[in-house]
């Protein structure tokens, strides 16, 4: 549970009345992801108030009206899904540059030059989207703020969303210590072993990751794995 002073104040006004909640910042961006979240975890104090700092709170018949309900899990997704959310600058601040992070990390990840067909590094996107103005809000859901940060990429870098199709070869004594790497990109969709013992696979995965895979299995098969990208 978040702790007073670092509380936000999410605000609802309704029927000539106002309604606050006390609310750790980080559930704003899972909710509004629309993710599941236990809200419970997230309020500061399990109530709801006339007044969040002065501790006032308004009438039962008021919260009964409005809200049809004295849940408070109930009350507080309301708020925040119809309401406003009042944050300091530094929890601002704090909120936009995680979500930045999000969106920059979304698309290295996803989405590729498609001229030398290799996904563009990090620092790239960030360039290009400070170049073009691009505003993070902190309560917009993360894939809309994805394809707002796409509409101002594309006039100033060759870029596309893209997935690919990998070949990837193990030796049968690397398969086990290289299945949970697998399972975190995507699904093998075919598979079989060589009469030699090696392991063969292939799946979809987003096009930027193939870099990382290719790492990753390396490192863990002291360079013995082969990752190829199947062309049509």
């Amino acid at each position: 549970m978040v702790e007073l002073e670092d509380a936000i104040v999410a605000r609802l006004e309704s029927h000539g009345e106002r309604f606050e909640i006390l609310l750790d910042p980080a559930a704003m961006d899972l909710i509004k992801q629309g993710k599941q979240v236990d809200l419970t975890k997230y309020l500061a104090v399990e109530d709801v108030f006339k007044d969040a700092r002065k501790g006032t709170r308004p009438e039962t018949s008021k919260i009964k009206e409005v809200f049809g309900t004295e849940d408070i899990t109930a009350i507080a997704q309301h708020i925040i899904e119809k309401g406003e959310v009042q944050m300091t600058a530094e929890q601002r601040k704090e909120l936009l540059e995680a979500k930045r992070r999000q969106i920059v990390t979304y698309i290295a990840a996803n989405a590729i030059n498609p001229q030398t067909h290799t996904p563009h590094p990090p620092k790239r996107i960030e360039i290009a989207l400070e170049e073009g103005k691009f505003r993070v809000d902190p309560v917009k859901p993360l894939d809309k703020e994805i394809e707002e940060a796409m509409k101002v990429l594309r006039p100033l870098l060759p870029i596309r969303f893209e997935k690919s199709r990998v070949a990837i070869k193990l030796k049968g004594d690397d398969y086990g210590r290289c299945y949970d790497e697998l399972i975190k990109y995507g699904i093998v969709d075919r598979e079989e072993w060589t009469s030699d013992g090696f392991w063969i696979g292939t799946m979809e995965i987003p096009a930027g990751l193939i870099t990382e895979l290719t790492e990753k299995l390396k490192s863990r098969t002291r360079g013995n794995a082969s990752v190829k990208l199947i062309t049509s």
